[in-house]
């Protein structure tokens, strides 16, 4: 039985719901979809994923039932130069639906959700010659993480179980507005994101092509890169591979 029937009706165009009960990886699957040239605004839901991954190929663990694993398609008609930005515009708008349950949301730039610290949302961005896939896995009913991972849930953050419906069809509204940002409009996204920036001031390592860097977070800047203070200067990043935190806001 497909839970997400009820809410799909409700969806903004020209977001519709191709739900599975199991499958391989959500990303690969619209991959394929989005090749065959499947239109835009399809969302491919799983209730089970067996090779869920995330950034650098790592891991997406989520047992059967419990959590959120979706993945979006859309077909970009503005520069690749801006693609960038579905990261945090997606960021943000899982943030906003958290917050309906949970107290103000972190954005941890530029892929993961936190909540007091743990990591409640991943999302991962990929794309092809005319298209964009947004992945996003998010934790909602489960109780145990294996003990490296510093992560939570809504169930774990409120002590009740959540409706996973409802929580994909808020953030599916407020991803709808935030996209409608992406080109004409970004500078009000990047006000929302600021309020929940995570790093602000932190030390931290960051990968970029293969190398690690090391630095002090400064900010976010007005078209979303961030800012690390190295070596005495300021530098913009627009990608990194991989956000460690060293030490927090110091």
């Amino acid at each position: 039985m497909n839970p997400f029937e009820m809410v799909a009706v409700t969806l903004p165009d020209p977001f519709r719901i191709l739900w599975r009960e199991s499958l391989g990886s959500t990303n690969d699957e619209i991959k394929i979809l989005a090749e065959q040239g499947c239109p835009e605004g399809l969302i491919l839901i799983a209730e089970e994923q067996t090779a869920g991954r995330g950034r650098r190929g790592a891991a997406w663990l989520s047992p059967k039932g419990e959590n959120l694993i979706f993945s979006v398609l859309l077909r970009p008609k503005f520069s690749r130069t801006l693609w960038y930005r579905y990261s945090l515009a997606t960021g943000l708008a899982v943030a906003k639906a958290l917050e309906s349950y949970v107290p103000l949301a972190q954005i941890k730039w530029p892929n993961d959700v936190w909540i007091s610290d743990k990591k409640i949302s991943g999302i991962l961005i990929e794309s092809g010659n005319n298209y964009v896939i947004i992945g996003i896995g998010l934790n909602v009913n489960s109780k145990n993480f294996p003990e490296p991972l510093n992560a939570t849930s809504l169930h774990l953050e409120t002590g009740i179980s959540v409706d996973r419906a409802e929580v994909f069809q808020r953030i599916i509204q407020q991803l709808a507005h935030n996209l409608e940002q992406i080109e004409r409009g970004f500078e009000n996204t990047m006000i929302n994101i600021r309020e929940r920036f995570a790093l602000q001031g932190s030390q931290v390592s960051y990968l970029v092509s293969d190398q690690i860097h090391y630095g002090k977070v400064y900010g976010l800047g007005h078209q979303g890169a961030l800012l690390i203070e190295r070596n005495g200067k300021i530098e913009s990043i627009y990608q990194a591979d991989e956000i460690r935190v060293i030490s927090k806001n110091l």
